[in-house]
């Protein structure tokens, strides 16, 4: 047991490289990373296991299991277009998602119907911006812009919530 405290203790006046290396020798593979307390954490892990046993039977069973449910290649992030479903009872069905028909309309709650001007004071000129029509952005002194905070910054030279500079979604 003093041999295996005694190497555990030198992990931690180990540098990194030297982590790595003993990680491909305990491991037999070279690691992936080189973050320094993950590198201890499982060298110590391999040197106890090696002093005192691995894994049970039983053990192994359910990690070679975990693995093989873990498997991500045939995982998908969306659906595909098209879908041929395998015939259960002897019919193929084809299923298809929508397209979406042109851009999306704003969902934020603060932006007013397209057409309305939104007005303000600012050093002496007053500012008036337009809202376009279909969540096209914004129109302000002949300027076509994305965002009000766009509009803001043009008007103001430097970075402002457009939302906060035209006093919008505030209850005061």
């Amino acid at each position: 047991m003093q041999d295996t405290t005694t190497q555990l203790a030198a992990l931690d006046d180990m540098t990194t490289g030297e982590l790595a290396n003993l990680y491909r020798d305990l491991h037999g593979q070279p690691c992936r990373t080189r973050h320094r307390a993950y590198l201890i954490r499982k060298n110590a892990w391999r040197i106890q296991a090696n002093a005192e046993g691995d894994l049970s039977e039983r053990a192994r069973r359910i990690r070679e299991r975990a693995f093989e449910l873990a498997n991500d290649a045939e995982v998908r992030v969306m659906a595909p277009k098209t879908m041929i479903c395998p015939p259960q009872t002897g019919e193929t069905v084809t299923v298809t998602r929508p397209m979406s028909r042109g851009p999306a309309k704003p969902t934020d709650p603060r932006i007013p119907p397209p057409g309305t001007a939104l007005v303000r004071e600012y050093k002496g000129r007053t500012i008036r911006a337009v809202v376009l029509k279909d969540g096209q952005g914004f129109e302000c002194d002949g300027e076509r812009f994305r965002t009000l905070t766009a509009v803001a910054k043009r008007v103001t030279g430097s970075h402002m919530n457009g939302f906060r500079f035209f006093r919008l979604g505030t209850t005061r």
